[in-house]
């Protein structure tokens, strides 16, 4: 280990007397489609090499907006592309010299103006053209702007506009019972949809304004037709639109036919079933799926929904566009763009060592706690520590419970975002037989604890800072299932950082019950839970939080 350390010590020093600081080189490709707009090239595999060649070319993948940032010494290079890049019977290929300068970052963009491009023959190299039109960076640079983003309150997915109409096509599970959802078309951009009923356990058609996605081409649907073949061991290609990173495809191939679905061997992260899925010709077969929750243990086994069941789901649809307008395109909260500052997670959970609890008010039929990024952090390492030979009570497992377990949106949760959760819990309620049975019980010489139920669910709730109505990033609803159909629902409701300011001269959540849906139960947040919440999140506006 010394000798490891001294030897990177020299190589430091040496780098640093010759001046070699690394840069940046950043690498942006795009071609032309059919109507002229600028297409990201993605996926595409780059050779960087020095001038002149002092060891194997450096390979280099763009992501899925067609960018790449490689760190390199100063000096002159040459970037070329591995093979060429397959599109509209053609194929790129790009070669540039470029240098890149000391402590600078350097910008090279490649486009179809300095490619060399060549129409695709018999005589073409086979990797270039065996499968020009269902090669994945093909599809995904032709079909990226249509694929959505899905939000439901219990459940994100992939979705796909197939109508310009504003018709978009996504599973059935990533609306679940929900009437309106929540359709985010770019980082910047989210807009209410609404779920058009039909008799497809499968498949979901939302409805959009189709003024918001004027500039986006609808996927086509080969329904006339008599339908794509697929068979066992076919490759195919899925788009996805997972919860964390850009879209993205995902290959595969088909392992086994059903009669309602194809089985593969594709994997999705969270969030990303519901996307299109296209063949070897680059034609669409169907949409991505997953197991309901009777395999929960299978969550990751991906299913294609074939086209006939789309077909038919978009039948059902069309006769209800003229039944009611579209949704409007009002723009929705969006996700903050930034981080919130490690550095003060990790200072917050040092200067605070006590028992983690989250700010709570109550109503009558809830408990509502407004949890802060640093408390979900400082929650998650209490969380981790065992106690030693003094474990936690039950009563404490509940508070950690609070602000560390968020069920089926913990993928949502799990990188700590900066974002304020208020979390509204059903209260526990002793009824008058079961008070009863266990009076009983106590003249027996049994004593019982209290033998409680959820006194109602929670159904939605409306915030307001002051007189002025707060809308959420995200209306999230937990499901807990407790016995055969008995389902209690929990309010998770996640708003920007900056929305519960003192500034507000009060802030105040109406939360509407199973009980009573149109006698909202309302509340006044106290203003020193405010300020602490404020003092609270103070490091994220001091980095610039937004």
């Amino acid at each position: 280990m010394p000798q490891l350390w001294l030897l990177a010590a020299l190589l430091g020093l040496a780098g640093a007397a010759s001046g070699q600081t690394p840069s940046v080189l950043h690498i942006k490709m795009t071609v032309v489609d059919a109507a002229g707009a600028p297409m990201p090239v993605s996926r595409h595999t780059l050779l960087i090499s020095d001038n002149p060649a002092t060891s194997e070319p450096r390979r280099v993948l763009t992501a899925a907006d067609g960018t790449v940032d490689v760190k390199l010494r100063p000096g002159s290079y040459t970037v070329e592309s591995d093979r060429p890049f397959v599109f509209a019977g053609s194929g790129y290929l790009w070669t540039e010299v470029v240098d890149v300068a000391a402590g600078r970052e350097t910008m090279l963009e490649l486009t179809a103006g300095n490619a060399e491009v060549s129409p695709l023959t018999a005589d073409s190299p086979a990797e270039s053209a065996a499968r020009p039109e269902g090669d994945a960076s093909v599809l995904l640079a032709k079909w990226q702007a249509s694929i959505v983003s899905v939000w439901s309150p219990t459940s994100r997915g992939t979705g796909f506009l197939l109508d310009a109409r504003g018709l978009i096509a996504t599973h059935r599970s990533a609306v679940g019972e929900a009437t309106s959802v929540e359709v985010q078309l770019s980082p910047a951009m989210k807009v209410p949809g609404r779920v058009l009923p039909g008799p497809s356990r499968d498949v979901a058609i939302v409805r959009v304004d189709p003024g918001v996605v004027t500039a986006v081409a609808p996927i086509p649907l080969p329904c006339a037709a008599a339908g794509p073949p697929l068979d066992d061991g076919h490759e195919i290609v899925a788009i996805t639109a997972p919860l964390r990173g850009s879209t993205d495809v995902e290959s595969g191939e088909v392992t086994a036919l059903q009669p309602r679905a194809v089985e593969t061997d594709l994997r999705l992260s969270f969030g990303g079933a519901g996307g299109p899925v296209f063949n070897e010709g680059g034609v669409l077969v169907g949409l991505t799926s997953l197991p309901g929750d009777a395999d929960a243990k299978r969550r990751t086994d991906v299913t294609v929904v074939r086209m006939g069941i789309l077909c038919e789901a978009v039948s059902a649809a069309m006769p209800q566009l003229s039944a009611a307008p579209p949704p409007e395109s009002t723009a929705l909260p969006v996700e903050p763009t930034r981080s919130y500052p490690a550095a003060a997670l990790e200072a917050s959970a040092k200067e605070r060592s006590g028992p983690v609890t989250a700010p709570v008010v109550a109503s009558a039929d809830f408990d509502i706690a407004l949890i802060t990024p640093s408390t979900v952090y400082r929650g998650r390492l209490r969380s981790d520590w065992t106690g030693g030979r003094d474990p936690r009570s039950p009563e404490a497992e509940a508070r950690l419970g609070q602000i560390t377990d968020f069920g089926d949106w913990s993928d949502y949760f799990a990188d700590t975002p900066p974002v304020l959760i208020v979390r509204v819990t059903p209260k526990l309620v002793e009824g008058f037989w079961k008070r009863l049975a266990r009076e009983a019980a106590r003249t027996q010489g049994a004593v019982l604890p209290p033998l409680k139920d959820f006194k109602t669910n929670f159904v939605r709730m409306r915030a307001s800072c002051g007189t002025t109505d707060v809308t959420p990033i995200h209306p999230f609803v937990l499901e807990h299932r407790l016995s055969g159909k008995d389902v209690i629902r929990e309010g998770m409701y996640v708003f920007p950082l900056e929305a519960f300011r003192p500034q507000c001269g009060g802030v105040t959540l109406s939360i509407s019950s199973e009980r009573a849906p149109e006698k909202p139960d309302t509340v006044t947040v106290d203003p020193k839970v405010t300020d602490q919440i404020w003092q609270d999140v103070e490091p994220y506006r001091a980095a610039g939080g937004r």
